[in-house]
Formats: C-alpha cells, structure tokens, sequence
C-alpha cells in the first residue's frame, strides 16, 4: 500500500469516526431532531466518501461496488423478512460479515445504507442516523477482526453477541440524550435494564445467522476477490478457510 493510498484510507476512517458522529450530534442537539432526513442523507454521505475514497484508475471499481451492493439487498431483504419478529434480525450479522470480508469501510457503509433503506418501511424518524451509525460502527469494527485471516467461527459468534448489546447501548443513548430526554446516569441505567430482553433476543440473533450465514457467504466473497482482485485482495491476506474450518 503506498503512502497516497495509506492517507486515503486514514482520511476515511476520520469520516466515519469523527465526521458521521459529529453529523448524527448536529441532528440532535442543534435541530432537536427536527431535520433528520438532512441529517439521514448527510450521515449517509459520509458513510460512502470513505469507500470512493478508495477509487483509483485500473481498480474493479465497478466490481466492488456491485458486490457491496448486493450485500447491502441481502442486509435490507433480512430486515423487512423479520418485521414480524421484534428484535430478531440479520443486520448486525450482514454488517459484520461485510466488514470481515471486504474491509472496515465496506461494513460501515453497508450497515449505515440498511438502516435508511429499511426505515422507508419501518418509519423515518430522528432515530434513523443514530441506527445508521450503531450499524455501520459494528461492521466498521468488524472489518479490523478480518485484516490478516478469517477469524474463527466461536469469535464471530462473541463478537456478535456483544454486538447486539452495543446497538441497544447506542440507540438508549438516543432516548436519553434527544431533546426533552431526561439525561442521568440512573435514568439511562433504567432504559438499558429495561430494554436487556430485547437486547438479549438481538444478541442471541446475531449468533443464530452468524452460525447460518458466516462459512458460506465468507467463502463465496473470499473467492470472488481472489479471482477478481477485488478490496485489497492482495494485502488484506484472507485465507480461503471458511470460520470454523482449518486455519
């Protein structure tokens, strides 16, 4: 990786982890929540620059691209298929399978789209850029588990499980911090113990379609970028192993 691409890249992560923050903030304290879809379409930019970022003469950039996007369907179609069963879904799992196989930025901008796109069926509201955050962070952070090799099955699942109590962490942190919430330690203390079920069934989801979904959708997505060069095949070093398998 040369030093224009390294730069590139760090630029990328300031976006998502410092501009997309400070976006979904501005939404919440300076237009109390009144200009979310601005504020949804803004978060949503940031969750993309640090992808084309990445866009250089020669790349497959075409080929990546496409295949991010068809993730991003499968995360979405996931979603709208379990309306019907509260808290159980295969966001997180998507996100973190994403981030794992293609990169911290690919993550983050597939979880950050799930969250707009769905909510055109589930209701737009000022929650929205909080989820497309809490989303994308998870599949940003999984793209660092992924960097060298393909980890294990059991450390997929465990981060997972986690996963699913920091997106209810994240999203109580918007009812408490909107603006008429009542901001108190003891007060955001009594939404999360409240809201454990429901985080505990989106965990236990998490593990359920990561245990389905990690072998094959990481060895098919690992063999399309080997054969097409596609996301830093060469320096990302993944190994053709699916989670679980031999390492």
């Amino acid at each position: 990786m040369t030093g224009r691409q390294k730069a590139k890249k760090m630029l990328g992560f300031c976006l998502i982890l410092i501009a997309v923050p400070l976006t979904v903030a501005v939404g919440v304290w300076l237009f109390a929540d009144r200009k979310y879809y601005p504020i949804a379409i803004a978060a949503a930019l940031f969750s993309c620059l640090p992808f084309f970022l990445r866009f250089e003469k020669g790349r497959n950039n075409a080929r990546e691209l496409a295949v991010i996007a068809v993730m991003t369907a499968f995360s979405i179609v996931g979603r709208l298929v379990f309306a019907p069963i509260p808290g159980f879904k295969p966001v997180t799992a998507m996100t973190m399978i994403t981030g794992v196989a293609l990169g911290p930025e690919s993550g983050f901008m597939v979880g950050s789209m799930t969250a707009l796109v769905t909510n055109f069926y589930y209701g737009q509201g000022p929650w929205t850029p909080f989820q497309m955050f809490a989303w994308g962070i998870l599949g940003f952070f999984s793209g660092f588990l992924g960097l060298k090799k393909q980890p294990k099955l059991p450390v997929l699942c465990i981060a997972g499980a986690v996963g699913g109590l920091l997106f209810s962490f994240l999203m109580d942190l918007w009812v408490v911090l909107a603006p008429g919430g009542d901001w108190s330690f003891s007060g955001y203390a009594a939404i999360f113990a409240a809201g454990l079920p429901v985080a505990a069934l989106y965990s236990v989801s998490n593990v359920i379609f990561l245990l389905i979904l990690a072998k094959p959708f990481l060895s098919k997505l690992d063999r399309i970028k080997k054969k097409y060069g596609l996301f830093d095949a060469a320096d990302r070093q993944t190994e053709t192993a699916a989670p679980g398998g031999t390492q």
